[in-house]
């Protein structure tokens, strides 16, 4: 995993700081988003072939047939991952997901696009210890 990012030709995992629930967050965009990278801690982007139509999101540990599926043309994608409070979820580890204000955010970015190569937008840099 490169930069908290793999992916494969119909697969994608964003990793995380920390390993407890996430806050995830998803737009179905009819094109490219504008760039509001400087909201975010860690922002990177790849394409998807989505054959189906439908976009499966879901945790690690979720079961897949009770994952969120959301509708979008079939083809190739772009989605852009956007991670945020990544600091503050760092710091508590595993308390992180306690509280809404603590837990590390995600926000999936999915449209229509070409398929073009992985790419880091902003790369999260947590402070010296």
């Amino acid at each position: 995993m490169l930069d908290n990012l793999a992916v494969d030709t119909d697969a994608m995992a964003v990793g995380t700081a920390v390993n407890v629930n996430v806050a995830v967050t998803v737009e179905v965009l009819k094109a490219a988003p504008e760039d509001d990278s400087a909201k975010f801690d860690h922002v990177v982007e790849a394409s998807l072939q989505v054959s189906s139509g439908r976009l499966v999101v879901m945790g690690c540990t979720d079961y897949e047939p009770e994952a969120a599926r959301f509708g979008i043309a079939a083809g190739p994608v772009r989605v852009r991952a956007a991670r945020s409070n990544v600091a503050e979820a760092e710091r508590l580890e595993i308390d992180s997901d306690d509280e809404p204000a603590t837990m590390e955010r995600i926000r999936l970015q999915v449209w229509p696009a070409p398929h073009t190569g992985s790419v880091v937008i902003k790369r999260w840099k947590p402070l010296a210890a």
